[in-house]
C-alpha cells in the first residue's frame, strides 16, 4: 500500500502536468508555434547550467534550476500575464500567491513549505540565485524574439522602452 506521502507527492506530479497546456505569447525558435510553460522552464534551466559560467555572482545551481522550473507552476490556476500587457499587474499578485498556495500545498508539508519558500525566493528577485534565474527567465524569450523577427516585440503596444525596461536587470 502507497503511503500519505507518496500519494501527495503523485497527485503533484499530476497536476503540474497542466503546465504543458499553459500557452505563452513567445513562439518557439524559429517558429510560430507558441512556447508552452513546460517548455519554457525546461529550457531556462538548461540555459543555467549552461550558462552558469556568466553569472555575476556565485550560485548555488541547483536552486536556480529549482527556480526556473517552478516559477510559472502557479501560471495554472492564474493564467500566464504578457509582460508587455499594461493593464495587469505582472508582479506577485494575489492570484499567483493562492496558486501557489493550492498547488505546493499538495505536496506533503515540508516538501509544499520548500517550493514555496524557492518560488517566493524567485518572485523577490533579491538573492544571487533568483537574479540569476531571473535573467534567464528575461534573456529566453529575447533569444527567441530575435530568432523570429521581432516576434512578440512586433505587436501593438510594445516598444523599444517596454522591452528594454522589462528585459534590463
Amino acid at each position: 500500500m502507497l503511503s500519505d506521502k507518496l500519494l501527495q507527492q503523485i497527485e503533484f506530479i499530476k497536476e503540474i502536468d497542466k503546465i504543458k497546456y499553459i500557452q505563452r505569447r513567445t513562439k518557439l525558435f524559429n517558429s510560430d508555434r507558441p512556447e508552452n510553460d513546460a517548455e519554457h522552464s525546461w529550457h531556462l534551466a538548461l540555459m543555467a547550467i549552461v550558462l552558469l559560467e556568466h553569472a555575476n555572482q556565485s550560485v548555488d545551481l541547483l536552486k536556480v534550476v529549482k527556480m526556473v522550473l517552478i516559477h510559472d507552476i502557479v501560471e495554472i490556476d492564474a493564467g500566464d500575464t504578457f509582460i508587455y500587457d499594461t493593464e495587469k499587474n505582472h508582479t506577485n499578485t494575489s492570484a499567483e500567491r493562492l496558486a501557489a498556495q493550492r498547488i505546493f500545498g499538495i505536496l506533503p508539508g515540508q516538501q509544499a513549505e520548500e517550493l514555496i519558500a524557492i518560488w517566493e525566493e524567485f518572485e523577490a528577485g533579491q538573492t544571487p540565485e533568483a537574479q540569476f534565474a531571473r535573467a534567464m527567465d528575461r534573456l529566453e524569450p529575447l533569444l527567441q524574439n530575435s530568432s523570429n523577427n521581432g516576434g512578440t516585440w512586433n505587436e501593438p503596444g510594445v516598444n523599444y522602452e517596454k522591452v528594454y525596461e522589462k528585459k534590463s536587470v
